[in-house]
C-alpha cells in the first residue's frame, strides 16, 4: 500500500518480476490464467512458482471460467479470483463462481458496454468489483484508459464494496486517474512493461512514485 492506496500488479510471469513487485509495495500479485492472454501462465507453472513467491495476496485472473476449471484453480491455494465475462453472463453462472470461490474472495470484472453499469443483482455475489476499460474484441491488458468517472459514481453509490481501477494505468496518468474517479485501490499490467508479460522495474518505479506525489499534493 502507497500511502494509503492498494495496488496490484498484474499479468506476472516471473518470479523476478514479482519480487520486484513485492519490493514495489504491491498489496496483490496477480497471474493471467487466460490461454487466449499474452501474459498466461499455465497454472502448472504458477505451482511450480508458488513456494518461492512472496509473502504478498495472490490473485488468479481468469474469463468465465467453467466449474472445474475455478475449481482447480482454487484448489492451487490462491487467494482471490479475479473473473472478467461478457455482460450477457446469467446470472446463475455468476452465482456458481461465487459459490466456489466465495463472495469475499471473488473480484468480479463484468464486460460493460460503454453507458452500462454493474448489474444490481450482481452486486451481493462478490465483495470485489473490477472495473477495465471496454474493448470489443477482448478481456483487458489493452492499455487503453477506462471511464473514470463511470468508476466514480459507482464507488459512491456502493461504498460497501471493494471498487479496483484499472485499464491503461501508467506512471504518466496514475496521478489524473486518482483524482478523477477518487479510487483508493487499483490495478496496473501493461503501463509498467516493457513487453506483455515482462515488467519494466524503472516504471514500476515510476509508477509508485507518482502514486505517492499524487496524494501528497492532495492533502
Amino acid at each position: 500500500m502507497i500511502d494509503g492506496i492498494r495496488f496490484k500488479v498484474c499479468g506476472l510471469t516471473s518470479l523476478v518480476d514479482a519480487e520486484f513487485a513485492d519490493r514495489c509495495g504491491a498489496d496483490y500479485l496477480a497471474f493471467n490464467l487466460y490461454p487466449k492472454s499474452p501474459r498466461y501462465i499455465a497454472l502448472e507453472h504458477y505451482v511450480a512458482m508458488a513456494p518461492l513467491l512472496p509473502d504478498r495476496k495472490r490473485v488468479a485472473v481468469m474469463v468465465a471460467p467453467t466449474v472445474d476449471e475455478l475449481t482447480q484453480v482454487v484448489a492451487a491455494g490462491f487467494d482471490y479470483f479475479q473473473i472478467h465475462f461478457s455482460s450477457d453472463t446469467p446470472e446463475s453462472t455468476v452465482a456458481s463462481w461465487s459459490a466456489i470461490a466465495g463472495p469475499k474472495h471473488l473480484w468480479l470484472a463484468p464486460k460493460l458496454p460503454p453507458g452500462e453499469d454493474v448489474p444490481a443483482n450482481l452486486l451481493p455475489l462478490a465483495k470485489f468489483f473490477l472495473l477495465d476499460t471496454f474493448h470489443v474484441s477482448g478481456f483487458g491488458g489493452s492499455g487503453q484508459t477506462g471511464d473514470w468517472a463511470k468508476f466514480a459514481r459507482h464507488q459512491a453509490a456502493h461504498p460497501e464494496k471493494f471498487w479496483i481501477l484499472a485499464g491503461g494505468l501508467n506512471p504518466d496518468n496514475i496521478g489524473p486517474a486518482l483524482r478523477a474517479s477518487g479510487a483508493r485501490f487499483v490495478d496496473v499490467n501493461s503501463g509498467v512493461e516493457s513487453a506483455p508479460g515482462i515488467k519494466d522495474e524503472a516504471k514500476l518505479k515510476r509508477f509508485v512514485v507518482a502514486i505517492h506525489e499524487s496524494v501528497t499534493a492532495a492533502r
